[in-house]
């Protein structure tokens, strides 16, 4: 398990967060982080990274599950109302990256194939380098996905 730990790109991703060194860190929640994705081919992807490593949804313990799918939810809803997309995509693959992690993809009107999941666009076009923001347009970015957590949580709490 320690191997796996130590050789994990979202376990590293997530003591970069913790140390203070991760630019694309939004958010801590309760059962996890959510980051803005490296490449913004899709403005506002973002994904959610589960604090537990595991691999499988079921592995979690049924409140901890359950409290993450809700941390998912507000996490896309706040994606949502920061970018207001057509669609939301959520993705829960971990075939390259074994530890719990939801895609959360905002779609939009001009979007080249809409009814295909987006791994069907080549890579060299939605991770092209061009798609890598800016420092400016992380914080931008980020700030509009952090105002709407905000509004959001802050609307619940009432």
């Amino acid at each position: 398990m320690q191997y796996l730990l130590r050789h994990c790109t979202i376990c590293k991703e997530i003591k970069a967060i913790q140390n203070g060194s991760s630019k694309f860190f939004i958010r801590e929640m309760l059962t996890g982080y959510l980051i803005l994705y490296t490449y913004q081919f899709y403005r506002g992807y973002s994904v959610f990274f589960c604090k537990k490593h595991v691999s499988e949804l079921h592995e979690l313990p049924k409140k901890f599950r359950i409290q993450f799918l809700a941390d998912m939810s507000i996490a896309a809803e706040s994606v949502y109302k920061a970018f207001h997309p057509k669609k939301l995509n959520y993705e829960l693959l971990g075939n390259t990256a074994p530890h719990l992690h939801w895609h959360i993809i905002p779609r939009y009107e001009n979007d080249p194939i809409p009814q295909r999941p987006i791994w069907c666009i080549d890579s060299s076009i939605t991770c092209a380098l061009k798609m890598k923001p800016t420092h400016n347009e992380i914080v931008t970015l980020k700030t509009k996905i952090i105002d709407s957590y905000k509004i959001i949580t802050q609307r619940r709490a009432v």
